[in-house]
């Protein structure tokens, strides 16, 4: 047994809870709290717990009342009962609104005790292994698509870098959780376009007249990028975020349908928000001025984020200072996976490879080799100082 796999007992009898810890201990990492209320504080200065199994008539909070508020605190762990009181109701409430793994009634055979136990961390250990898997899945996943918009449009994933930049100033002063969410809608926000043929997307970037299929290949963007990111395992709140990035306050706009104001995520409000501040910007209007304009689009935005967010980001763009990140000059033969770039990547024809403030992988290393066999790569490369490693002394 991992030692870090502890059980926790809870009931308002200290005899029961110590012959527990007595018989137990031989077997398992056990400790025990007096009630629902101690439970909960054990739970917070001694988790994480792999199970945790409860008495069902206990003083001032019930056994089913406990365990629904330790599935939604530790939604990991393993949630036990173990009661005198064997009413079909009772049972039926405490897998329903507890989510109970086992139900057990007193007294319980120390044998099948234990043998419930060993499976209640069974359990446990299969629900983190699975965990860890989606996690490293996920963030492999993540971590590909963005690199192919970092390759397929280097300006735009440099506008996209910013966007992310806003969303976690945003989130800090508005305390949104999951704010993860939010940093990937705004990296994947453009993974739509991927569909869209380059001469479309240089036309719709020059401001030139679209045809009505072209029109209709951008409109669609944000519906293609949810379908692809829908079907990733965790990524359902973010492929919506992504679908009405571009849904007027008011519910005009796409997608067409009647979700509107508070109805539309949060997120998909914000980046409404920040990508028509960054387009504004990229025509050359000055932050305040650009949220003067976006301040008169009637309907457009939630007000009351646009308020907040001006408020925000101006402030924050009157404080801005410049600050030198310690880089070293190396030559294109000495660029490695790992480098922090300080500066841009550019071809000789000053074509932008690869944005500042990017960690270079085996991928983009690939791409960058292989356009220098080509046009050639401007040197030298500017990527940030490795910290010198200190030697302890002997």
């Amino acid at each position: 047994m991992n030692i870090e796999e502890k059980i926790l007992f809870v009931d308002d009898d200290v005899r029961i809870l110590s012959a527990y810890k007595r018989k137990l201990r031989k077997h398992f990492k056990v400790e025990t709290a007096v009630g629902g209320g101690e439970g909960l504080e054990t739970l917070r200065e001694k988790g994480p717990f792999a199970v945790v199994i409860s008495d069902m008539k206990m003083p001032g909070m019930d056994g089913i009342e406990f365990l629904t508020i330790v599935r939604e605190t530790a939604p990991d762990t393993v949630r036990m009962m173990l009661t005198g009181y064997a009413e079909v109701s009772t049972a039926m409430n405490a897998v329903n609104e507890g989510n109970i793994f086992r139900f057990l009634t007193k007294p319980c055979p120390p044998e099948l005790l234990v043998k419930s136990l060993r499976a209640g961390l069974e359990q446990y250990r299969l629900v983190i292994a699975e965990k860890d898997i989606l996690d490293k899945t996920l963030s492999g996943t993540i971590r590909t698509l963005t690199e192919i918009l970092s390759m397929m449009d280097p300006k735009l994933f440099d506008r996209l870098l910013t966007l992310r930049e806003s969303i976690r100033t945003l989130a800090l002063h508005l305390k949104i959780p999951n704010v993860w969410e939010l940093e990937i809608a705004a990296m994947l926000s453009k993974i739509g376009q991927v569909t869209i043929p380059p001469m479309v997307m240089v036309k719709a970037q020059s401001g030139r007249p679209l045809t009505p299929v072209e029109k209709e290949m951008i409109n669609r963007a944000p519906q293609v990028g949810y379908d692809l990111l829908s079907r990733i395992p965790r990524l359902e709140n973010v492929a919506k975020i992504i679908l009405y990035q571009n849904k007027y306050y008011n519910g005009l706009g796409l997608p067409k349908d009647r979700v509107k104001e508070k109805q539309i995520p949060l997120g998909s409000r914000l980046l409404k928000i920040l990508s028509d501040l960054t387009q504004l910007q990229a025509k050359g209007y000055a932050m305040n001025r650009a949220f003067d304009i976006m301040a008169s689009r009637t309907g457009w935005y939630d007000p009351k984020l646009l308020s907040i967010t001006s408020r925000i980001l101006l402030a924050k763009d009157k404080q801005r200072f410049h600050t030198d990140i310690p880089s070293q000059q190396i030559k294109l033969a000495q660029l490695r996976p790992g480098h922090l770039l300080t500066s841009h990547i550019l071809t000789k024809d000053n074509m932008l490879l690869v944005s500042a403030g990017q960690r270079i992988t085996d991928a983009l290393l690939l791409r960058i080799s292989n356009w220098a066999k080509i046009t050639g790569i401007r040197e030298p490369i500017f990527v940030a100082e490795e910290t010198p490693k200190t030697s302890k002394a002997t």
